[in-house]
């Protein structure tokens, strides 16, 4: 009866994987299912609509507009350029926000009221903010969801765009399980330093998304009380009172990984801080990630961003306390270390050189046929492995081919790591291939396998498809010597990335299923 059940498990988990139609009932789940481009069309009835564009984005508001998303009609929505430097650039191709119910209440799109489009003004691929959103999510680090989407504005293609969720009530129930709270998005100025017991010093540094009429700002004033005047010693428990730490450590490990510097861990902006009700704790949320994989420099070179410090902190230091202050306890270096250390243990080639390839795939055809894009279509296939230099284009200088990134990026932290004890897995002493064997490949109905240890242990086998998504997990006890099996499958035919991981170390296997 057990296997029964394990079995029936894992043909409801593969079905939820790869069936498009399968979906909770959470707010854009839909409509942010990978592997997809979704078609939105603007249809402006203002003669000189791009103009009025301009003129309303410097008064920050919204222009009513017909649009259609996948063949659905949604009347007299607002739309309107945002951004700051995607936005100030030369091109035509300017990043949008939507508000579906702008105008017309309870307008919605797959229960999402707002979209936000953004250009990939600094991005060859236009690939980097779908992969790092896209790995914060699986790594359940609180952030938005993106896609894709071909735009077209009064029936002329204006280009592929990254499609982003918008961090706003809906995103709050959906990741918090309440949208009461405060919402505050770090912006312009979010370093978190101490001015005062005023909460009007404040408000010209960070925006107030929610409970606007109430403009109740203590609950934030009392967290930066707490980080910057509470003796170091009892920082970690006075903070603890404040805020998630873990959900701070997650965003400060994950935008060091990627060296995404257009944010708090940089430029000292780009986030969110969400006072849950639940728990009377502020969360931090990713915002704004289009720059990752080094693309924002902060003034150094690319080869400083791929081996950028695990402890970096922007000058002048005291203007980042919430890094500062945690970095000189040591205690709280090793918690940031052993955060980087198990997201590091996925960002590597074997895991997202076959999401790149996949993604690109996907896009390649909509980025061809976009004439108003930042760069050429040699620039987006060249960038997707190598360093590129693009001269005094939009971003200037270098950009950092992706897979290349993530080859150096890995290699560096594994070094920075180690003096934390970090041990990840097949690092320094991979399996060298004659330990483990299988057959046939390709395979049908089944597929042997067959290891040579040298001690009890135990072994984790993980299946991810192309898109680098993992299909199937299965654990195995193993006895010292010869061990033969036949694992679990995935159910569907195709390619598939098999890794297997022990004390000894990690080995991963291109293997094709052909049927059944």
């Amino acid at each position: 009866m057990k296997y029964l059940f394990k079995t029936i498990l894992l043909l409801v988990s593969a079905l939820l994987i790869f069936s498009p139609t399968v979906r909770s009932q959470t707010a854009g789940d839909a409509f942010f299912a990978d592997n997809q481009i979704h078609e939105i069309r603007f249809n402006f009835s203002q003669p000189g609509f791009l103009d009025s564009l301009k003129t309303n984005y410097t008064l920050d508001q919204y222009m009513r507009c017909d649009l259609e998303v996948d063949g659905v009609a949604y009347p007299s929505c607002g739309v309107k350029y945002k951004g700051n430097s995607s936005y100030n650039n030369q091109g035509k191709k300017k990043p949008f926000r939507i508000d579906f119910e702008e105008y017309v209440d309870s307008q919605e799109v797959d229960g999402l009221e707002k979209l936000v489009l953004n250009n990939a003004f600094k991005d060859p691929t236009l690939l980097r903010e779908k992969l790092m959103l896209d790995f914060l999510n699986d790594h359940g680090i609180a952030a938005p969801r993106a896609s894709f989407a071909r735009l077209y504005l009064n029936g002329y293609y204006w280009g592929l765009y990254s499609v982003v969720e918008d961090v706003n009530k809906t995103f709050l129930k959906d990741r918090f399980e309440n949208k009461g709270g405060n919402l505050f998005k770090g912006d312009p100025h979010g370093t978190l330093t101490w001015k005062g017991a005023d909460p009007s010093l404040y408000m010209a540094d960070y925006e107030l998304k929610t409970n606007e009429t109430e403009n109740d700002w203590s609950d934030l004033v009392q967290l930066l009380n707490a980080l910057n005047n509470t003796p170091s010693a009892q920082l970690a428990d006075s903070l603890d009172q404040h805020l998630n730490l873990d959900s701070w450590f997650s965003y400060w490990a994950a935008h060091n990984l990627f060296v995404n510097l257009d944010s708090y861990i940089g430029s000292g902006h780009n986030y969110f801080l969400y006072h849950n009700k639940d728990t009377d704790k502020f969360e931090w949320t990713t915002w704004d990630v289009n720059e990752a994989f080094g693309n924002f420099n902060m003034g150094l070179s690319l080869a400083n961003l791929k081996t950028l410090a695990i402890g970096y902190i922007p000058n002048p230091a005291n203007q980042r306390p919430m890094m500062n202050r945690l970095w000189q306890d040591p205690s709280l270096q090793k918690r940031l270390a052993d955060r980087l250390c198990a997201l590091l243990d996925d960002f590597d080639n074997a895991h997202l050189d076959a999401r790149i390839d996949a993604l690109a795939n996907l896009i390649r055809p909509a980025v061809q046929a976009d004439t108003l894009k930042f760069y050429s279509n040699t620039l987006f296939e060249q960038n997707l492995s190598q360093d590129v230099n693009i001269g005094g284009g939009p971003g200037g200088g270098n950009i950092a081919g992706l897979k290349a990134f993530v080859t150096a990026r890995h290699n560096s932290l594994e070094q920075q790591l180690a003096g934390f004890g970090c041990s990840l897995s097949g690092v320094s002493n991979a399996f060298d291939g004659t330990q483990i064997k299988l057959s046939p490949n390709p395979f049908g109905e089944n597929l042997s396998l067959s290891y040579s240890s040298e001690k009890e242990e135990t072994l984790l086998l993980t299946w991810a498809n192309l898109s680098g998504q993992t299909v199937l997990t299965e654990t195995l006890q193993v006895q010292k010597g010869m061990n033969e099996w036949q694992p679990a499958l995935p159910i569907m035919t195709g390619m598939y990335f098999l890794t297997i991981a022990g004390e000894t170390g990690k080995w991963t296997q291109k293997v094709v299923r052909t049927g059944f």
